[in-house]
């Protein structure tokens, strides 16, 4: 009865939990084996893997996949390093440090939308954006980096927003560095890069690991930032797999490859994590 009693009460939470997750998974899994087409709605019927067939056999897939990795990569290791520096740069104490704090978090809390269309319009437009005044200035000619650079637009866009996340976890993490060891490095002739390498860095590791993990699970999904900036153009220059899956679900109402695709980033995803588990779990046991 004492075991019974909590169970009971956990029961309708779990539950609901489970059908949450398991319900659109499964219907996933139906649709990706059927022919299901909205503009088609005649056309129905079992095709087995027929979807995951077409959907990997896209002439933009190789391109999707690609710039999913290269956007994947080039975030991590922009916020990792960046958010570092700026991490250990505002460790000592200064005057105005907290205000300092929260103006770099700040980003964090914007809208994906929003980040897209203050950057879209504010930065890199190639008449009026602040990029484009930086270049006259200097006599140069303004860059549309939107069509010329779709792809490293959207890394900038992207990474600009998860700067904040990674710094503010890397100064949590100094936060916690015992400054017994620094001052006793200090005073037995240790210069700085002698306490990043062998102090600084070791005690960043765990840090390091939860941002790329957690990183990587949210990055293989983006798509407001390209469907606000570049719309995957030009042409497929900057589609990733989730905006793929997009123009096969809404663009061509071909909600079967949809389906197929949308299992194709599950795979992806539980890949990468099984991975990044194992990097954290390393750190973890240090």
């Amino acid at each position: 009865m004492n075991r019974f009693i909590p169970r009971a009460l956990m029961a309708p939470a779990v539950i609901t939990l489970f059908l949450w997750m398991i319900v659109p998974l499964v219907m996933t899994i139906y649709f990706s084996v059927i022919r299901y087409n909205l503009m088609q709605p005649d056309q129905t019927g079992f095709i087995g893997l027929e979807n995951f067939e077409y959907f990997v056999t896209d002439p933009s897939f190789g391109t999707a996949v690609l710039n999913t990795l290269l956007l994947l990569g080039s975030v991590i290791l922009i916020t990792v390093v960046l958010g570092s520096l700026i991490a250990l740069l505002i460790d000592d104490p200064f005057p105005g440090r907290g205000l300092v704090r929260i103006l770099l978090i700040s980003p964090f809390f914007v809208m994906p939308t929003v980040n897209a269309l203050l950057w879209k319009h504010m930065m890199m437009n190639p008449i009026y954006g602040v990029l484009a005044q930086v270049w006259l200035f200097f006599g140069g000619t303004p860059v549309d980096w939107l069509t010329d650079f779709p792809l490293l637009s959207v890394i900038i866009i992207v990474s600009w927003q998860w700067l904040p996340f990674a710094t503010l976890i890397f100064i949590t993490s100094l936060q916690s560095m015992n400054r017994e060891q620094l001052e006793a490095s200090r005073m037995d002739g240790a210069n700085y890069l002698q306490q990043l390498r062998y102090l600084y860095l070791p005690h960043m590791a765990r840090s390091v690991a939860v941002v790329v993990m957690i990183e990587m699970i949210f990055l293989l999904s983006v798509f407001a930032e390209i469907y606000t900036t570049t719309g995957g153009g030009p042409g497929d220059a900057s589609t990733n797999v989730a905006f793929l899956i997009f123009k096969q679900a809404l663009l061509n109402f071909d909600a079967g490859v949809a389906s197929a695709g949308a299992l194709f980033a599950v795979v992806l995803a539980n890949i990468a994590a099984v991975f990044l588990i194992r990097m954290v779990g390393k750190n973890l046991d240090k």
